[in-house]
């Protein structure tokens, strides 16, 4: 380590950022099987195509609910196995098993609470990585920490996005199967994931030391104040019956008009945030004001201005990586390969290629991490992002106007450095403005501007292809581009973000 002045934390070095950024190449590996492959296996198990968005709301929600309380609880733990890596270790350790198990399942609903399962292991790994370059790092290095691991999630995924197509066309093995059976080129894929991510995540484990919480301390009390939104009373009671009776009508209307069985989940929605907040009111108003569900409401409705100014850009955002992961599949097999038979060459080939196709967006994503600081300093942080999310909205839209599979893979590059600047230009804008003592619990709220358009787009995406676009999954895409447009109005709407 180099010290710098008193005021910040020592500088590290580049292998030392590496190792700390390193395990990433292994959480992506369980993300990016999860991501290209479990369309697949829905289907396979007898999933339709309208169906795959409900199936998918195990991983939003799973995210809303653990990653706001890993961050509470690694903030508050310190052991001599530090404060963050208990947390990476425990979590690699449940997403690996859930790895192995993921392809063997013989139901529908069993691969999808096999997906809630993975999910909900992986976050416990994922969440505290993000805060651990925020313990870790001075100011000035942060952007290359976040950068660090959006080129290792680029690196990864390639790798795990194109291990089906890999194992088929390196290794012969089938990739098709019986009806009802995942095909042998997933299942050796999802084997491979598991000890990829393991490994990855225990080198960071054994290779990355932690500052004390009296060392964090001290570095913070070295700096100024961090602004928060200025609420001085907060009304729980009143927001709980706002959002209690707006969700009780969402569940009346689709009850009484027989609506589509998602919009279910809009309504489980607004209920279980109006109920959030009348069980805060109560605790308040007996003082019972210490304990950590208390501590993560009241954190959500102070945070600090930066958090509030990015949501709607992570918002957008969002919701168009959630409509391109859960629909590429169906849409490339059925627009592109002109086959929705679960069992047919075609759709399996098409089904491959998507693989290839998240492979290579990921390869870019990895090229763009590279490209970004360039970016930053020419553009500022804003209009850098501006230009990655308009590129991404440029490749998605033309996935409309390309009918040869092959030529796909030029989109993809568009996509990639969207993706990329998604994983580190939001975190570079807010991390500086979050205190050492709650980064975590501050990162894991922030990802519920990632969670709630996932959330929504399972509600409301089936229905839209369903009433307008007579089920054709490539208009999900077309969906996808429009949001990211909006993503880059949002971002240029942030203030203080130089």
């Amino acid at each position: 380590m180099n010290n710098q002045n008193n005021s910040d934390k020592p500088t590290l070095s580049f292998w030392q950022i590496w190792n700390m950024c390193f395990g990433f190449l292994g959480i992506q590996f369980g993300f990016a099987l999860q991501n290209g492959n479990v369309s697949r296996i829905f289907q396979t198990l007898g999933a339709q195509v309208d169906d795959i968005p409900i199936l998918w709301v195990a991983a939003p929600l799973t995210g809303l609910i653990v990653q706001p309380i890993i961050g509470y609880w690694s903030d508050k733990t310190w052991c001599r196995f530090g404060r963050r890596r208990p947390f990476f270790f425990l979590g690699a350790i449940l997403t690996t098993i859930a790895l192995f198990i993921m392809p063997h399942s013989a139901t529908l609903w069993i691969a999808a609470g096999m997906l809630w399962i993975m999910d909900a292991s992986i976050n416990v790994t994922m969440e505290p990585f993000r805060a651990l370059v925020g313990d870790n790092l001075p100011e000035k290095q942060r952007a290359t920490g976040y950068g660090l691991q959006s080129f290792f999630i680029g690196i990864g995924a390639v790798l795990a996005s194109a291990l089906p197509w890999m194992m088929t066309n390196w290794f012969d093995v089938s990739n098709t199967a019986a009806i009802g059976e995942i095909p042998d080129s997933v299942k050796y894929s999802f084997y491979w994931g598991g000890v990829v991510l393991l490994a990855a995540v225990l080198w960071t484990v054994a290779k990355t030391k932690e500052y004390t919480p009296e060392q964090l301390a001290k570095f913070e009390a070295q700096k100024g104040p961090v602004v928060t939104a200025e609420i001085a009373d907060i009304n729980y009671n009143k927001g709980g019956i706002i959002f209690v009776v707006l969700g009780l009508a969402t569940l009346a209307l689709v009850m009484g008009l027989a609506l589509e069985k998602e919009l279910y989940l809009l309504a489980g929605g607004l209920l279980a945030f109006g109920i959030v907040q009348w069980i805060a009111g109560l605790l308040k108003a007996k003082n019972h004001t210490q304990g950590g569900f208390y501590q993560v409401v009241q954190d959500v409705f102070t945070m600090p201005t930066a958090m509030k100014q990015l949501a709607w850009v992570q918002f957008f955002s969002w919701f168009t990586l959630f409509a391109m992961w859960i629909y590429t599949t169906s849409a490339v097999t059925s627009f592109h390969y002109g086959s929705s038979d679960t069992t047919s060459k075609a759709f399996n080939d098409g089904a491959d290629w998507v693989g290839i196709l998240f492979a290579a967006y990921n390869g870019f994503a990895a090229i763009a991490a590279m490209c970004i600081p360039f970016l930053v300093k020419k553009m500022g942080l804003k209009g850098a992002h501006c230009f990655n999310l308009l590129l991404g909205a440029l490749g998605l839209a033309s996935f409309m106007f390309i009918t040869d599979p092959k030529m796909l893979l030029i989109p993809m590059i568009g996509v990639g450095f969207a993706w990329a600047s998604i994983l580190s230009l939001p975190y570079a804008m807010l991390s500086n403005s979050l205190p050492s003592n709650k980064m975590g619990v501050y990162m894991g709220i922030f990802n519920f501007f990632i969670v709630i358009p996932q959330l929504l787009a399972a509600s409301i995406l089936g229905l839209i292809l369903s009433h307008v676009f007579s089920n054709q999954p490539i208009y999900a895409l077309l969906i996808g581009a429009a949001s990211f447009v909006l993503a880059a109005i949002a971002v240029m709407r942030v203030k203080n973000s130089n």
